[in-house]
């Protein structure tokens, strides 16, 4: 069951996505162009797929297992992150200009249906609107579970591909938001990790081939602004981690202790980036850093105090709430 952390590329990935969204968020702060950094959203939703598929063919795992597992993974630290963002954006709203800081946000965003404008969810921790489309990836991947595990797949591709479909046909509100066409990626995920359990294999060169691609259009996506993220950043995403994955299974791949640890971290680096590089930029300012040194200042110090958070929060909490018999902490 541990077979998700064992793929050491997926480690890697998860680390590259979660600090190219740190990175984003801070250059977007500075008007500085890094907008393909958003990717990493996309990066991590192809991932999920991958892990929750892979982790679970073959395995007697049932709907309530799945989810509590799921929920145990995702909501403590949620939560948390959520209760501090909230407490800091209240005392010090002057930092949080776009943030929705009432009660009724605060209890939406615990519970994953946070407030909606312009047909987007605006949840108190910024970035964790991610979150609510991995519940809802989670909700559907749960309902599969009753299945025979040969109808599974495509019960998961048909559900996510209707529910698109559905997304053109409804009104707007929360059923049209959840149904943006970015679920695809989950999909693409699920058939990538359905190739690699049966032991699909493609040549070393080969999948190194389609990693290249994959970054050649996710370096060449701003040329393609107005088309819909699913393909825009989606489709580098599944290259990614397809090259990725199939080049281990070849050849392995190098260990790198620090990349891996920060796969390990990278919940918590998306999760807490945010709050950390606002804290960061408050101290900055109160020493008068000069203003061209802050972005890479705050993007080091948001990920120091985003490791921090993963050691002494993320990590005790993972602890206790692991069964007596040993469990894997999925990662989406």
């Amino acid at each position: 069951m541990k077979i998700g952390n064992d793929i050491t590329s997926i480690q890697y990935l998860r680390a590259i996505a979660a600090i190219s969204v740190l990175c984003f968020h801070v250059s977007e702060a500075y008007g500085l162009e890094f907008k393909v950094g958003a990717a990493g959203v996309d990066i991590f939703f192809v991932i999920s797929g991958f892990i929750m598929w892979i982790t679970t063919e073959g395995k007697p795992i049932g709907p309530q297992e799945f989810m509590l597992r799921r929920l145990i993974r995702i909501v403590p630290l949620y939560w948390i992150a959520t209760a501090a963002t909230f407490a800091v954006a209240v005392s010090k709203p002057q930092f949080f200009f776009n943030t929705n800081s009432s009660i009724g946000n605060l209890i939406g965003s615990l519970f994953f249906l946070p407030a909606v404008k312009d047909e987007a969810l605006h949840p108190v921790v910024e970035q964790g609107w991610t979150l609510s489309y991995e519940m809802f990836f989670y909700l559907i991947f749960s309902i599969s579970l009753f299945l025979p595990e040969f109808r599974r797949l495509w019960f998961l591709v048909v559900a996510l591909v209707a529910a698109v479909i559905a997304h053109y046909l409804l009104p707007l509100g929360y059923v049209s938001v959840f149904t943006q066409p970015v679920i695809l990626e989950f999909a693409a995920g699920i058939i990538v990790g359905r190739l690699w359990k049966q032991g699909f294999r493609l040549p070393f060169g080969a999948a190194i081939g389609l990693m290249i691609v994959g970054f050649i259009l996710l370096l060449a996506s701003d040329l393609l602004a107005h088309v819909d993220r699913a393909l825009r950043w989606g489709v580098p995403a599944v290259l990614l981690l397809s090259g990725a994955v199939f080049a281990e299974r070849e050849r392995g791949a190098p260990k790198l202790a620090f990349l891996n640890f920060l796969g390990d971290a990278s919940y918590s680096i998306y999760v807490w980036h945010v709050l950390t590089g606002i804290l960061v930029t408050a101290l900055l300012l109160r020493f008068g850093v000069p203003h061209a040194a802050q972005p890479v200042l705050i993007a080091l110090g948001s990920l120091a105090f985003a490791i921090v958070c993963y050691l002494y929060i993320e990590r005790p909490i993972l602890r206790r709430m692991r069964p007596t018999r040993r469990q894997p902490a999925y990662r989406g």
